[in-house]
């Protein structure tokens, strides 16, 4: 007996191994050609995708009942679609607006616009620690002299001090309102010294899309379908605009629509260490980094009390999640990377489990997100380590 459970549990682990291997070598097509491979048999989410079928099941019964939004939700794993439930919006063709997941999304252009800088591809040079408003001249002149010290980096990591969320002032308008020329103090002056506080803002990646502009001579939405979309089969999209006057201009901000299926195209790419077939898409350095927080603020996050920790380059990190916030990253694995997003939104990777997690939804409000993370990652099957 104890010979054929060695036997079985040996049978499983190089089942788990082969099937990752298996999983570095397949990348879907665009959804017009196919799109993601399935598995729906317990047979096969047991053999194949590595998951219990039952958790599964209740995840798909526990989404449901989690709320009564439309939604799209998908779980890949080792490159297998194991979960897709759908109310009203469909996870393949609904592109409704994915709120704060668009801020991941804005970093990870923003590294490869960083990348091919430094390839000499790009109009101009920029690496994360460069002054950010060296490459936004709409700013001119700057509403606050500190503005001057803030790095790219802190754009993307709440750490800037650029209109925090808490301020309460509105997220959306127009440039010379973002960019501190409307004559509203919450946007002329900053709400701390840049790298001494930690204020979650939008406003800040809004001023992210226009560096990207600067240092690759495209309008953001542009260069975002052509350096991160399209090379991933992305078919569906939208972008956000805001209007200026003569002097500001219009221009795209970081606000995008995606469906969920192409949300999991981003979260799979990073699992394979920024591939897509044969091409590189995401620099390394960048997935590399988001694995850790980027700062090193210490005082909670002003709106929502949030470990200051958990911030790194646009993703963040929920196992870091502290007890003040009402949040808890308890039986996340700590390698996971998240971003999740009013309104239910959430795209999610997490490298040990091989393993994406999206939501989307197009609406806006709170929700359950590591709930969710945590119950997905309970669903996968572990192979018994060697005896």
């Amino acid at each position: 007996m104890k010979t054929a459970k060695t036997l079985l549990a040996c049978l499983l682990f190089w089942l788990g191994h082969a099937m990752a291997a298996m999983a570095a070598d397949y990348f879907p097509p665009p959804e017009s050609q196919g799109g993601w491979r399935i598995l729906s048999s317990d047979e096969d989410l047991r053999r194949l995708g590595g998951v219990d079928p039952d958790k599964m099941r209740e995840l798909r019964d526990w989404l449901l009942q989690s709320d009564q939004r439309n939604f799209a939700a998908v779980v890949v794993r080792h490159g297998y679609v194991v979960l897709e439930v759908e109310r009203g919006n469909s996870a393949k063709t609904h592109t409704g607006r994915v709120a704060s997941v668009s801020k991941a999304i804005c970093a990870t252009v923003l590294a490869i616009a960083s990348e091919q800088s430094q390839q000499g591809l790009t109009y101009r040079r920029m690496r994360f620690s460069d002054a950010a408003f060296d490459f936004i001249p709409w700013a001119q002149p700057l509403s606050d002299p500190r503005k001057a010290r803030i790095t790219v980096q802190q754009l993307l990591n709440h750490t800037s001090g650029i209109c925090p969320e808490a301020t309460g002032a509105p997220n959306d308008w127009r440039w010379e309102y973002i960019l501190g020329h409307s004559g509203d103090p919450r946007t002329e002056r900053l709400a701390f010294a840049p790298g001494t506080g930690c204020g979650y803002s939008t406003h800040a990646f809004a001023h992210a899309a226009l560096v990207c502009e600067t240092v690759t001579g495209k309008p953001f939405d542009q260069f975002a379908r052509e350096a991160l979309f399209k090379p991933l089969g992305i078919e569906r999209w939208w972008f956000q605009y805001y209007e200026g006057d003569e002097r500001h201009g219009r221009h795209p901000s970081h606000g995008v629509g995606l469906s969920a299926r192409d949300l999991a195209r981003i979260g799979y790419c990073f699992l394979r260490q920024g591939r897509w077939q044969d091409r590189q898409i995401i620099p390394p350095w960048f997935i590399k980094e988001t694995a850790a927080p980027t700062h090193e603020v210490q005082s909670l996050e002003m709106r929502w009390k949030l470990n200051p920790r958990i911030f790194s380059h646009g993703w963040e990190l929920p196992a870091l999640l502290n007890p003040e916030s009402g949040r808890s990253g308890a039986g996340i694995p700590p390698d996971a990377r998240s971003k999740p997003g009013s309104g239910g939104q959430i795209l999610a990777f997490i490298p040990s489990l091989d393993l994406v997690v999206v939501r989307q939804t197009g609406s806006s409000g709170e929700w359950q997100f590591e709930e969710y993370l945590r119950r997905a990652c309970a669903a996968v099957v572990s192979a018994p380590a060697l005896p």
